[in-house]
């Protein structure tokens, strides 16, 4: 299969590599000395169990010209990166390409296909001038919800920390050959994977704990366990997902965990530092939309309240802008 990863940071990354592992024909589209780096050495794959593999037969470009029609586009950029690229992407489309999007959170495609009163609404957190919905054709997309953990350590090489499931499925909740392709090449690849009659519930099970974790480090500077140990930030977190549920439920999405199982869940990861804690200190711009902004959009649509939330969302994008305004990354280091 012919598989273009456009991003090819921690997940873009590791996907592109085992793919490419995998005997796939791998395409990445990158930038800086990351790109560098794949194109002198390939990409390096670290597994959690300390195997090292390096993916050689792999492309790695900055540039979508010339790359040529894919039977696969996985898009692993941020969401808030999607705007930069999204006119680009049908450069890498023919006539059957299926785009798979890896964001976190809510994806901007999410009431596409999603019938009852707000189908094919827009949201405006997500998609504000309605790029993405111009240049990236809804009907192409298989959804997938990404449980595997990464970063990257050092350019052109992708530390897996733990997981394996990427569960896909149709945007109608229909069965399909290419969602069994897809199925198939992610199990090639050595992931797990199913495909889902109800996409959206899976992605709100992993948001769940996205839209309090994540925020809730990049202030703190706390690792998973420690947000999960400490009685305060545990309870701001059951409170978040609580607001959270009571959004989804007006969708019609049941969640099949309690919120203390899910919690439970992200403890036993264990000292892991969130993506958008790992943004902080490396002073990049932060996924506050994706994972906080839109369920609150989603709130507003419901009228459903969410106090907590709003309070996060205001605190952390204000970190964002600081961030954004002075030029600089926020690390806790030893005083002197």
């Amino acid at each position: 299969m012919k598989i273009c990863v456009v991003g090819a940071g921690a997940i873009g990354g590791l996907m592109g590599a085992k793919f490419a592992l995998a005997g796939e024909e791998v395409t990445v589209i990158d930038q800086g000395a990351h790109l560098a780096a794949i194109q002198k050495n390939g990409l390096k794959l670290i597994w959690e169990d300390g195997s090292e593999h390096v993916a050689k037969n792999i492309s790695a470009t900055d540039k979508f010209e010339g790359v040529g029609p894919q039977d696969l586009v996985i898009l692993a950029l941020k969401a808030h990166y999607l705007e930069q690229v999204a006119r680009k992407v049908p450069e890498l489309l023919g006539p059957e390409t299926m785009i798979v999007t890896v964001q976190n959170g809510i994806p901007w495609w999410y009431f596409q296909g999603h019938g009852g009163p707000y189908d094919g609404r827009r949201l405006e957190s997500l998609d504000p001038t309605g790029v993405l919905e111009k240049n990236i054709d809804a009907k192409r997309i298989v959804g997938c919800v990404v449980y595997p953990a990464a970063d990257v350590p050092e350019p052109g090489v992708i530390h897996h920390v733990e997981g394996d499931r990427f569960p896909i499925g149709e945007l109608d909740g229909s069965e399909s050959a290419r969602a069994q392709r897809l199925h198939d090449v992610l199990v090639k690849a050595g992931f797990r994977s199913r495909i889902l009659d109800d996409i959206r519930a899976e992605i709100w099970l992993k948001a769940w704990g996205n839209l309090s974790f994540n925020p809730i480090s990049a202030l703190t500077h706390a690792t998973l366990a420690a947000i999960c140990q400490f009685p305060e930030t545990r309870a701001l977190a059951a409170a978040m997902m609580q607001e959270a549920q009571d959004i989804a439920g007006k969708l019609g999405i049941t969640f099949r965990h309690t919120i203390e199982k899910r919690i439970a869940g992200a403890e036993s990861v264990g000292a892991h530092k969130t993506s958008m804690l790992q943004d902080v200190e490396l002073g990049r711009s932060l996924e506050i939309e994706a994972i906080v902004g839109a369920v609150l959009e989603l709130g507003r649509i419901t009228e459903t309240p969410a106090p907590s939330i709003e309070a996060v969302y205001a605190c952390v994008k204000l970190l964002n802008k600081i961030m954004l305004l002075e030029g600089a990354g926020v690390r806790v280091g030893k005083a002197a």
